[in-house]
């Protein structure tokens, strides 16, 4: 397998993946790479094929086809040791213990060579209040953060995020970010899934997204999706009504439309979000895909 520039393999290494099950094809040749302390964010829709890609790089499901590498490791073949350096947070946990919070925490870090700090994970997720309440009389948004904590506790290498940040409340939300952050700081290297795009954009360098298994995108979340897409819109008012253009030079037309007739009301310039330019992504294969 061919590695990107520079003399460091990347974290993940995928060719041509594929899986198959019986006459249905999940993941159709999907190729990329994640390169170490990198923030990569898996995008599509439900059924894309995203938990089929990550199951496979975690080394719980096998592939049909195609090479994958995961810390220098075929992850179908992966063991112990090799596991000990991931960091996986699913997208809900059946551990519904009867043991309190930080007991379940400490367990799992006995696990790890060099684990966090058991207090400061819970103090990162907002569970420290909760260290002595048991599992299984946690809140849901608790029991997620909590199943953050045990993804980070053992400082992985490469953290899997499969939507982190369900069930979080606005303010839980922001300080994860403040956490991945600082897990990136440190060199760790993250995959996320999420269907928060706004999160996306904030957490991620780059990001792919998958439709009906194929990858339809990748790239630098700024560049994601085609030129047209990332047109900005702006609106304004004057005597003759509301009007809205989309321009590549939103400067320029600002200042010809404040040349023509004084200060407008309600002037603003709108960038397409990720979420705009995903959704037009999305949209598009899809249309594809049915008049195929």
């Amino acid at each position: 397998m061919t590695t990107t520039t520079g003399s460091r393999e990347p974290v993940v290494a995928v060719r041509d993946l594929t899986k198959r099950y019986g006459d249905r094809t999940a993941v159709a040749g999907v190729s990329f790479d994640i390169e170490y302390g990198e923030t990569f964010a898996l995008l599509g829709p439900n059924g894309a094929g995203k938990s089929t890609t990550i199951e496979i790089l975690e080394g719980y499901r096998r592939r049909t086809g195609g090479e994958a590498r995961v810390l220098g490791v075929d992850p179908g073949r992966g063991g112990v040791d090799w596991k000990a350096r991931l960091g996986i947070v699913l997208q809900s946990s059946a551990e519904a213990g009867s043991v309190p919070v930080r007991e379940q925490l400490a367990h799992f870090a006995s696990f790890y060579p060099r684990p966090r700090n058991v207090d400061a994970t819970l103090e990162a997720v907002g569970l420290t209040e909760a260290a002595r309440t048991r599992v299984r009389a946690l809140s849901g948004g608790q029991r997620r953060r909590l199943d953050v904590a045990l993804g980070i506790v053992g400082r992985p290498e490469l953290l899997f995020l499969d939507e982190p940040t369900t069930g979080f409340d606005p303010e839980a939300r922001r300080r994860f970010w403040d956490l991945i952050r600082s897990l990136k700081a440190e060199g760790t290297t993250i995959l996320l899934t999420t269907h928060y795009l706004d999160e996306a954009a904030e957490l991620s360098d780059r990001a792919a997204v998958i439709v009906g298994g194929r990858l339809v995108d990748i790239g630098r979340i700024d560049t994601i999706g085609s030129p047209a897409d990332r047109i900005p819109v702006v609106r304004w008012q004057d005597a003759d009504g509301r009007h809205e253009e989309r321009t590549e030079q939103p400067g320029c037309l600002v200042a010809r439309i404040v040349a023509d007739g004084g200060e407008p009301t309600g002037l603003e310039v709108v960038r397409p979000s990720l979420e705009d330019v995903y959704l037009g992504l999305i949209g598009q294969h899809t249309l594809e895909e049915q008049l195929a």
